[in-house]
């Protein structure tokens, strides 16, 4: 599968470099967070390779939730173990608990089918920011701090009708965001289609800290990094 170019294995643990967390976000995701450029003082390996190497382990089941209980920081080893259960824990070799799935219901280990649908997933996934969160954040009057801009990934789920799926792509549903002082939930619906037809539903929900008035010349210099950050990178590859 193609994610072997994004970790390796030690000891039957899996391991992925800043370089590897990098290329991912950039090349798969379209992902340009300043948090997972191998440099980043809080650098983190992105949910959606995470998940991504669930999938490719485990299987892709009908009814499945992913929650984050950490960012994987560098030279973490992780253990995703030996298991059939419905619920799974991914812990460090520092013993930390970084990610738990619950999963329900019939399990296909198509490794063509589980790529369609990781690519699909996460490219859409990776268009978070600043595609839906800042028209959000307008929307609500709300801002992330500029100087600080960290968004975090709390969670993701997904309800199949059935794992027996050709060509898997999403579209987005919904967009929502509760405010709650200077904390905001986002969650983020999206359909699973399949031949037009929708086949499942699914959301993301997001974690805003350190909310602030909105203001549109700020939000416009975080979108400018981003894109710079952008740029720059495909200007190297």
């Amino acid at each position: 599968m193609f994610l072997r170019d994004f970790y390796k294995l030690e000891d039957n643990k899996t391991l992925v470099s800043p370089d590897q967390a990098s290329n991912f976000a950039k090349l798969i995701a379209d992902d340009f967070n300043p948090i997972h450029d191998p440099d980043a003082k809080r650098f983190c390996v992105p949910g959606d390779l995470l998940f991504s190497l669930f999938l490719e382990k485990y299987g892709l089941s009908q009814e499945m939730c992913f929650t984050f209980a950490g960012m994987v920081g560098k030279d973490v080893l992780l253990h995703f173990p030996e298991s059939d259960e419905k619920r799974i824990s991914i812990t460090g070799d520092n013993g930390k608990e970084y990610l738990y799935i619950d999963r329900r219901g019939d399990t296909s280990h198509n490794m063509d089918l589980i790529e369609r649908f990781v690519k699909s997933y996460v490219a859409f996934s990776g268009h978070t920011f600043p595609h839906l969160l800042v028209p959000l954040m307008a929307e609500h009057n709300v801002m992330i701090n500029p100087a600080r801009p960290l968004v975090m990934y709390e969670s993701m789920s997904v309800d199949l009708k059935t794992v027996d799926l050709t060509e898997p792509s999403l579209e987005l549903s919904d967009t929502s965001l509760k405010v709650n002082g200077k904390r905001g939930d986002v969650a983020i619906t999206f359909l699973v289609k399949c031949d037009d037809e929708i086949v499942g539903k699914g959301v993301k929900k997001l974690l805003l800290s350190g909310l602030r008035e909105f203001d549109q010349s700020q939000i416009d210099q975080v979108v400018e990094s981003y894109s710079e950050n952008k740029m720059k990178y495909q200007a190297g590859a």
